[in-house]
């Protein structure tokens, strides 16, 4: 199953608690978003919340990138499954360092 990715929309793992939002993918293509080895829908086709797992992967508040950082993802739920694009693990994505200021 592929999903087609814009911007603002928004996945729910059907495995765990994870929910993301796309905060920047590129136009016209519908890479599959999995989460925890199964397919990520729309949170309208979400199941039944369920509890937080412990020792999450997915971290609230973390954007996750692919290795090109063409996909971007917050992560908005915590939960216990890995992302993956394509096959492709997400993972999070650096923080800018600051110019230092003397």
């Amino acid at each position: 199953m592929t999903t087609s990715l814009r911007t603002g929309e928004q996945f729910a793992s059907t495995v765990c608690e994870t929910r993301v939002i796309v905060v920047r993918a590129p136009a016209g293509q519908t890479p599959e978003l999995t989460c925890g080895g199964a397919p990520m829908v729309p949170v309208a086709h979400a199941p039944a919340a369920r509890p937080a797992a412990e020792g999450a992967v997915t971290l609230i508040g973390k954007r996750y990138v692919d290795r090109d950082e063409t996909v971007e993802l917050l992560c908005t739920h915590s939960g216990a499954g890995e992302l993956r694009l394509g096959g492709e693990r997400l993972s999070i994505k650096a923080a800018k360092a600051l110019p230092a200021s003397d």
